[in-house]
């Protein structure tokens, strides 16, 4: 555990409004401990101003172990290049042993400090200053300073580098007319403090700086070809030993690493392909000691084999959305309203959630905001009503219309996006039903018409609504474009106080469920499955891989293998 060291005495005034909400009850403990964080309160402090007290961290401790001990991780391996257009949490798992972010979201939903020794928010959020740990080194030897910070987010402002989902992120620091970080966003003020100026509140900063694509690169990233695949140079624990894409990565512990020694000598990534049945073959052949994810279908059967089963509830999500941009028999069907609100109307998503996820989680209301996330208000949606699916589309002219749903042929996207066609069937919609495995879809998700698309978990709602439903949102797969609606999310952004941020979520929730954009069944739980020797490696809700947690023990508690 690294040692937090913001003090006390530095409390943003807009936590205690925090603390009443949570003590009266309007604000649930996971949501306190996150938004008191994000404006500087201290993982201690947090639990303390609710009167508790700091839990252990879940990890079961990292024991003295010899050289050469080796953890194989089932996961699927994609591409590691530049982590500001990474678009998949599996990415980020390889590059996060390699690199660092700022800010690390705990299991227990705080935010602490990592690259960052600590940090203070003014009152409207509009200036955030940094206090980069001292004695961080570079994997080549060279000191972390303020300068590797600056040379960071000026890259993640430019707009105009394809798939820079960081550049939205970082709207508060860019210039409106050059798009790039604008001048005097960044004081440098010593070689390990460094101060924010935004142009408007931002109050999704530190969150944004926990997520994948904000991991730290050297200075040299861009001269040298950024990629990290070619040029692994970073502040983690680890180095980059090998890399197939579809095959295998391995981290190979590097020494010097600033927070200590780690536990495993080597992390094994083993792509087994989307088939679940893979890794339960895997398990029982000795190849793996843990899986990424465990499919919601081989809960059961992971569990026979004696592995230890870890789960968490998640703003983890799928997402069946008609991207208005995309045609329908050269027709742009989809952006008539009346045409996606039919197909949101043939839907139950607790149906979806029965037969596309073994019901492991809560039925969605509609609206990507998830009940995990502090700024939420319970809107159930729309119940499902065949006959108005029917007369919508024929108001809109498309009842012989043909649609094709796209989903990842794998267990629980294809399930569930099964289990949206078959109901459209059922109200009379004319449904195909269209399959890609791994590659074919990951590279091509956001230019399908109708698909079913996963997504990973954030912890505020404003950080998934400002990247997927914004008219430039770095991820918009819906194709929506509404002034009213990039109004509401940027003065989402610019609210500290929770109850009037969530006050404007609340309209933001209703204008997505009016306006039909996406349908959105549920929000799963996650679960992982792992050897009893596995230490440290539980759950997380937003997927991630904390290498410098994990460790393996000796133990003659394994699973036994096929005859």
């Amino acid at each position: 555990m690294r040692k937090d060291k913001r003090a006390p005495s530095a409390l943003h005034p807009v936590i205690p409004a925090l603390v009443r909400d949570c003590t009266e009850g309007r604000l649930e403990r996971r949501e306190f401990l996150a938004l008191a964080s994000t404006f500087g309160a201290s993982t201690a402090m947090a639990y303390g101003l609710i009167g508790l007290p700091v839990p252990a961290e879940a990890q079961e401790g990292l024991p003295d172990l010899p050289k050469e001990t080796t953890l194989r991780c089932q996961m699927r391996v994609l591409a590691v290049d530049d982590p500001r257009l990474f678009d998949w949490s599996e990415k980020g798992n390889i590059a996060r042993g390699i690199c660092e972010n700022l800010v690390r979201w705990r299991s227990d939903y705080t935010f602490e400090p990592w690259l960052l020794e600590s940090w203070e928010v003014n009152d409207d959020a509009t200036q955030y200053a940094f206090n980069l740990r001292e004695g961080v080194s570079w994997s080549n030897g060279d000191q972390l300073i303020v300068e590797d910070l600056a040379y960071n987010f000026e890259r993640w402002c430019d707009p105009t580098v394809e798939g820079n989902s960081m550049a939205v992120r970082m709207a508060a620091l860019r210039n409106k007319q050059t798009g790039k970080l604008q001048d005097g966003a960044i004081r440098l003020e010593s070689a390990h403090r460094m101060t924010l100026r935004l142009a408007f509140p931002d109050t999704a900063l530190i969150a944004n700086l926990t997520d994948y694509p904000a991991l730290i690169v050297h200075p040299s990233f861009d001269k040298t070809g950024a990629s990290l695949s070619a040029n692994p140079i970073g502040t983690g624990p680890y180095t980059l030993a090998a890399l197939e894409v579809g095959k295998r990565a391995v981290l190979k512990r590097r020494p010097g690493w600033w927070g200590g020694d780690v536990a495993l000598d080597r992390i094994e990534y083993l792509d087994f392909g989307t088939d679940p049945a893979a890794s339960v073959k895997a398990f029982k052949e000795g190849l793996i000691d843990m899986v990424h994810e465990s499919s919601a279908d081989f809960i059961e059967t992971f569990d026979a084999l004696g592995l230890k089963r870890s789960e968490v509830q998640t703003a983890s999500t799928l997402i069946c959305r008609a991207n208005r941009n995309q045609m329908v028999n050269g027709v742009p069907l989809f952006a008539n309203v009346r045409v996606r609100k039919a197909l949101q109307r043939a839907v139950d998503n607790g149906i979806v959630l029965e037969l596309g996820y073994r019901n492991r989680g809560v039925v969605g209301e509609n609206h990507h905001v998830a009940p995990i996330q502090p700024e939420y208000t319970p809107m159930p949606p729309a119940p499902r009503d065949p006959q108005v699916a029917r007369d919508l589309l024929a108001e809109a002219g498309a009842s012989a219309a043909t649609f094709e749903l796209v989903t990842l042929d794998d267990d629980w996207n294809r399930a569930s996006g099964d289990a949206i066609a078959v109901q459209m069937r059922d109200a009379g919609i004319n449904v195909t039903r269209k399959l890609l495995h791994g590659p074919m879809f990951w590279d091509s998700w956001r230019t399908h018409a109708l698909s079913c698309t996963q997504w990973t978990a954030r912890p505020l709602a404003v950080q998934i609504l400002s990247l997927a439903y914004t008219s430039d949102g770095a991820w918009n797969e819906t194709g929506i474009k509404s002034p009213v609606l990039d109004g509401l999310i940027q003065q989402a952004l610019q609210t500290p106080d929770t109850e009037a941020r969530r006050a404007i979520v609340a309209k933001i929730q209703a204008f997505l469920q009016e306006d039909g954009t996406i349908i959105q069944p549920f929000w799963r739980s996650v679960f992982r499955h792992a050897r009893a020797n596995v230490l440290g490696a539980r759950a997380h809700q937003a997927l991630e891989h904390h290498h410098d947690r994990w460790s393996l023990i000796e133990t003659d508690n394994q699973p036994a293998k096929a005859d």
